[in-house]
């Protein structure tokens, strides 16, 4: 059985950092990419970024280009997202997902992600 659970979410200020988990079980984790999305509410779910665990490759939306960073530990099947100098427009709900070998990033969306868990909360106080 397939599980993906998210956490680490909050209510941070702008400027500050939170660091997401995505804990995996139920499939071969290094076979399979992992991606994160939110959704804001009144918005359309946005591709935020992705790690192949096959090849470690890494891909982030332009809107978190080099204030988020992606990494993965095998060893605990667990994907962080480190979110640093937070934006009040970075709040939404964030979800974690996960599809065979490649993110398939394009049109800001992940395609070809499978499973998807529930999203974690995270506020940005201006």
């Amino acid at each position: 059985d397939v599980q993906l659970q998210a956490s680490g979410g909050g209510l941070v200020q702008a400027g500050g950092s939170l660091r997401l988990s995505c804990v995996t079980s139920g499939f071969t984790f290094d076979d399979y990419a992992i991606g994160w999305s939110r959704q804001a509410p009144g918005k359309e779910r946005e591709a935020v970024s992705c790690i192949s665990n096959s090849d470690g490759y890494t891909v982030y939306s332009d809107s978190v280009k080099d204030r988020f960073t992606i990494s993965s530990d095998n060893a605990k099947n667990t994907v962080y997202l480190q979110m640093d100098s937070l934006k009040y427009e970075d709040t939404a709900v964030y979800y974690c997902a996960a599809g065979p070998f490649f993110c398939g990033y394009s049109g800001g969306n992940f395609h070809g992600m499978d499973h998807w868990g529930k999203g974690t909360q995270v506020t940005v106080s201006s």
